[in-house]
């Protein structure tokens, strides 16, 4: 691995079942596919396949909650007052649960956070049963399991580095995020699909079972203590504060979050959808057309993960997370131009499919250039980011839609997202340089 700044080899416990034919040369259609070969690591397996049944569950809840908020209250208001609710803790704890990540067996931490978030899911699936009808509840349910969950991610997504060696963290992040982004398609039109048969309640029923399924397969990974040599830490402010000051000092690590923000702050414009669909694509069906717009970025992501293998080996991360994001801005830009809603929904995907390639190379960045000791509190600062860049997005696109018009809204922020991943690219060279 290349020795430049904030690059460290990481320590891999990944189990292994011998030599592979995925390992040679990879001929025809296989040089395209998905590059599977973290699945043939045991340990990886499991924890890749507890994501895999909870990413279509816990879509279900994801559905059932602001479905049930609004038909108590007959509100939009207060299914958005329920996203805050829930984004707050959320944030909070995965701050925290990454410093708690950095501190203790990352095993057990996932087998506790797993198991809190199956109870709130029984917890939702009682008061739904029992016709309690309380917001106050679900609020109070929801911002519980937000708090569990970030305390979860920042362990699960350290631990990947533990089960995998470097030159496969890009095809792992590659099989983790296709999955999510499946979950983000398939589970909003199942639980569409199956309210008007079994009821709303059984949602969350459904979750806490596939939750169950994961503890089984959580309860068979190894112990991921910390390293041999670690020195004992706690897991206050100060270990929060440390893991800031880790990233000021490791540019590489800086420049992907930065990535990040400019891509997800000036380049997400979902906020401006409904009023795309309602004016601009009016002429296809408002429903079709906000249904379209807002199914078409996860369906380029999950295209794009199909097709990992031609993006996963690239040793050359910082140009790919540079090209990724340019491609992002560029693809938003082309779909705020576009008056035909199926141009408009092409572009859509195509910027799905870069971001896939940008969330693949950032994570990996993030699992290598940083020490064992601190990938949980990078991993608690990279699911901030990526929770809060979308929201800050869409206050920052509703208010420029309404001031400019959405097309030029939409189109700006792509070109703004180009010009600023091509300015910090060619002020800081940490990025540019950064491989495996």
């Amino acid at each position: 691995m290349d020795t430049s700044e904030g690059s460290t080899a990481p320590e891999t416990e990944a189990d292994d079942d011998g030599p592979s034919p995925q390992d040679g040369p990879r001929t025809g259609w296989r040089r395209w596919a998905m590059d599977t070969r973290p699945l043939r690591r045991p340990a990886f397996r499991r924890l890749w396949s507890s994501t895999a049944v909870t990413a279509v569950g816990s879509q279900l809840t994801a559905v059932a909650v602001p479905k049930q908020i609004y038909d108590i209250t007959g509100s939009s208001a207060w299914v958005g007052y329920a996203s805050l609710a829930g984004l707050v803790p959320m944030v909070l704890f995965a701050l925290w649960g990454g410093a708690v990540a950095d501190t203790v067996d990352r095993r057990k931490l996932l087998l506790i956070t797993n198991s809190g978030i199956a109870v709130t899911s029984v917890l939702f699936w009682l008061q739904a049963v029992s016709g309690l009808d309380s917001v106050a509840v679900l609020m109070v349910l929801l911002a519980a399991q937000q708090a569990f969950f970030g305390l979860n991610s920042p362990a699960r997504n350290a631990s990947i580095a533990r089960l995998v060696p470097a030159d496969e963290l890009a095809a792992a992040n590659a099989l983790g995020s296709t999955v999510m982004q499946t979950g983000l398609v398939a589970g909003p039109l199942l639980a569409g699909a199956l309210i008007p048969v079994i009821g709303l309640p059984e949602l969350y029923l459904l979750d806490a079972v596939a939750l169950c399924v994961t503890l089984w397969a959580v309860v068979r990974l190894p112990a991921l203590p910390p390293l041999a040599g670690a020195s004992a830490r706690r897991a206050g402010v100060r270990e929060i504060a440390e893991g800031f000051r880790y990233i000021s000092g490791h540019k590489v690590l800086l420049l992907s979050f930065l990535a990040d923000v400019i891509a997800m702050v000036f380049g997400m414009p979902r906020a401006l959808f409904p009023q795309l669909a309602a004016e601009t694509y009016a002429s296809y069906g408002e429903g079709l057309a906000l249904g379209l717009l807002f199914a078409a970025i996860p369906i380029g992501a999950v295209l794009g993960g199909l097709f990992s293998g031609t993006f996963s080996r690239a040793r050359r991360h910082g140009w790919m997370v540079i090209g990724a994001v340019v491609a992002w801005g560029a693809a938003i830009a082309g779909f705020g131009l576009s008056g035909s809603l199926w141009l408009a929904v092409v572009f859509l995907a195509v910027a799905g499919v870069a971001d896939m390639v940008s969330m693949v190379f950032r994570g990996a960045i993030l699992l290598s250039a940083a020490t064992d000791e601190m990938r949980g509190r990078m991993q608690g600062v990279f699911t901030v980011v990526v929770a809060g860049g979308p929201r800050l997005a869409d206050v920052l696109h509703g208010t420029a839609g309404a001031a400019f018009g959405p097309r030029a809204a939409v189109a700006g922020g792509g070109l703004l997202v180009v010009a600023l991943m091509l300015g910090l690219a060619a002020a800081v060279p940490a990025l540019r340089r950064y491989r495996i």
